[in-house]
């Protein structure tokens, strides 16, 4: 049985290219809001893979996660007013990178009109009036 968010909340998780979604906060996608394997980047059921890692798993530089998530910060963006987004830790499970290396990406989409909720671990990187979710 799959569990859907009660209103609007996309699950955002960092993902591979392959979309195999078998670990982390990837299977949890999977399992409870609706990402679909082989579908490593975009809006799957009530979540959104955002590459991480490249096909089979295989390592992906930081200039490319930056490709990937200005993709999804334009994606956020365009959905104003439909989405909201609760962004997990992309990157620094499994894909190996420093929380204060990803979160710095996401500055642009972390102000207070913003649609996208980020992981309180991320707080100490991201401008003053971003939006968390979490435990404080």
């Amino acid at each position: 049985m799959k569990l859907y968010k009660p209103y609007n909340m996309v699950f955002v998780f960092g993902s591979n290219l392959s979309g195999i979604h078998g670990a982390g906060a990837a299977k949890t996608a999977r399992l409870l809001y609706g990402a679909e394997l082989g579908v490593g980047e975009g809006l799957t059921g009530t979540s959104y893979a955002l590459p991480t890692k490249g096909i089979n798993i295989s390592f992906m530089d930081l200039d490319t996660v930056h490709t990937h998530v200005q993709k999804f910060m334009k994606y956020s963006y365009d959905k104003m007013g439909t989405y909201d987004f609760q962004v997990t830790r992309v990157g620094t499970g499994l894909s190996g990178f420093r929380d204060k290396d990803i979160a710095e990406i996401f500055h642009y989409v972390a102000y207070p009109e913003s649609n996208c909720y980020f992981d309180t671990a991320w707080k100490p990187f991201l401008p003053k009036g971003a939006k968390f979710w979490g435990t404080f």
